[in-house]
């Protein structure tokens, strides 16, 4: 619930209340009218295609708490009169705008504290471990919810109750961690890696760097960023982090004594920190995910949490969906399915997971890594060689700049793909799935996992 009063709404979002509505409080903030329960402030967000103003009468005939519309569509209500609409009506010049302002108020009123995620790879599965290494009451963002839209979303459907809100920030452009940070004000800000990621809107990793290094800046005078070992671009920016702690070899947080089991899908370490050392047991196999969980562990010292305590929780730890899922299909075929997102970083990554697993024949199947700019080329014969190098059996092209890898087998699409994967694999076989999502590869693995390899 977010329990604040509409009179407290109306001042945090400089809204003007045109029609008044019942003395509770709403539940949650939603955007998508197809969603509403009853008892949610909807706010009606303007689109490229839509103008969700125009929903409002759909989201109080749905049972809405209240809705925030931009004043065109709100004065509507009050020409109307209170007896059209007997829930609150707010108009406000901004829609998207409110909700965020809102949603920092909210962040204040919890008492919670923060994390805020972001970086090139990794920021999703350090957003999942963080949320399953902490304990008490931990509220995370929801697959995707990174945005401008997603992140006061997700602020919003936290309790008051709240210990910990963990939030992934993503950017695609200057000034959007900036904007991210703003809203949620984070007490410990993460940077999991700079790559060469979105490089086709920013034009170098440097400039990369650079807006990644925007969280340092919502930081406050006690916060703590938890940053790498190996910074590289990033390297000049951590001077102006309050405090800072580093994650990876021969940083503050650190693994030893490793012993990777890709047959169990386990990893044992014992982590050290500056709140002392511990063991730990990870339900994953992969060596990027255990630097992924050393940023986690690093998170959890920064806020006071002993090691020992989450080493604990580590077993619970649960990856969003398509990064890293291992399907075991009826032939005896195993699927890496990691098709989430892809960049020559983390392409990488599965690579050398996929080289590590034992198997009879090791298949990748590759799909195009977006928004690489003038050297997309490059970087995708840089990955196929790399396979190669690797001593990847086959290499599956998928799509037109899948034929950068120069891969063994070609194919249009990932019909096509699962074709071959079919005909390629067999019951002691391990393929990696991995492309951007645009190459649209989950089909591929819906397809094997659906009509067996």
């Amino acid at each position: 619930m977010i329990d604040l009063t509409a009179d407290r709404i109306a001042e945090a979002m400089s809204a003007e209340v045109v029609v008044t509505g019942p003395d509770t409080k709403p539940s949650r903030a939603e955007i998508d009218t197809r969603n509403l329960e009853g008892g949610e402030l909807f706010f009606g967000l303007p689109g490229e295609n839509v103008d969700g103003g125009e929903f409002g009468s759909s989201a109080l005939e749905a049972g809405a708490w209240g809705v925030v519309l931009g004043r065109e569509h709100a004065e509507l209500f009050g020409q109307a009169g209170a007896e059209a609409s007997p829930r609150w009506v707010f108009a406000v010049e901004d829609p998207l705008l409110a909700m965020q302002r809102l949603a920092s108020e909210w962040r204040q009123e919890t008492g919670a504290r923060v994390v805020g995620i972001t970086g090139s790879v990794g920021k999703t599965s350090v957003k999942d471990m963080t949320r399953d290494l902490l304990p008490g009451v931990v509220h995370a963002s929801d697959q995707n919810m990174n945005t401008e839209i997603g992140v006061p979303l997700t602020i919003l459907s936290a309790g008051r109750n709240t210990e910990f809100l963990v939030l992934e920030m993503a950017m695609r452009g200057r000034g959007q961690i900036a904007e991210l940070a703003e809203i949620g004000r984070p007490d410990v800000a993460v940077i999991t890696t700079v790559g060469p990621v979105h490089i086709e809107l920013l034009g170098s990793v440097a400039a990369i760097a650079e807006a990644k290094a925007e969280i340092i800046g919502g930081l406050g005078p006690d916060g703590i960023l938890v940053a790498p070992v190996e910074a590289g671009e990033l390297e000049p920016h951590l001077a102006r982090a309050p405090g800072l702690i580093r994650f990876g070899d021969g940083g503050d947080v650190s693994a030893t004594e490793v012993e990777i089991d890709a047959s169990a899908g386990t990893t044992k370490a014992r982590i050290e920190s500056p709140s002392g050392s511990a063991e730990f047991e990870f339900p994953f196999p992969e060596r990027h995910n255990l630097l992924n969980a050393l940023a986690a562990v690093a998170v959890g010292s920064a806020l006071g949490v002993e090691p020992g305590e989450m080493s604990a929780r580590a077993g619970r730890i649960t990856l969003s969906r398509l990064r890293g899922e291992r399907i075991e299909l009826e032939s005896g075929t195993l699927l890496l399915n990691d098709c989430y997102n892809a960049n020559p970083v983390s392409m990488r990554a599965a690579l050398d997971a996929l080289a590590a697993e034992p198997a009879d024949e090791r298949i990748a199947v590759l799909g195009l890594m977006g928004e690489l700019g003038p050297g997309s080329v490059g970087f995708h014969s840089e990955v196929g060689e790399y396979a190669r190098s690797l001593g990847i059996d086959t290499v599956i092209g998928v799509g037109p700049e899948a034929r950068d890898y120069r891969p063994d087998i070609f194919v249009d699409d990932p019909e096509g793909a699962a074709e071959a994967v079919r005909a390629a694999a067999g019951p002691d076989s391990v393929v990696l799935i991995k492309g951007s999502r645009s190459a649209g590869l989950e089909a591929v693995a819906e397809a094997l996992a659906g009509g067996d390899a």
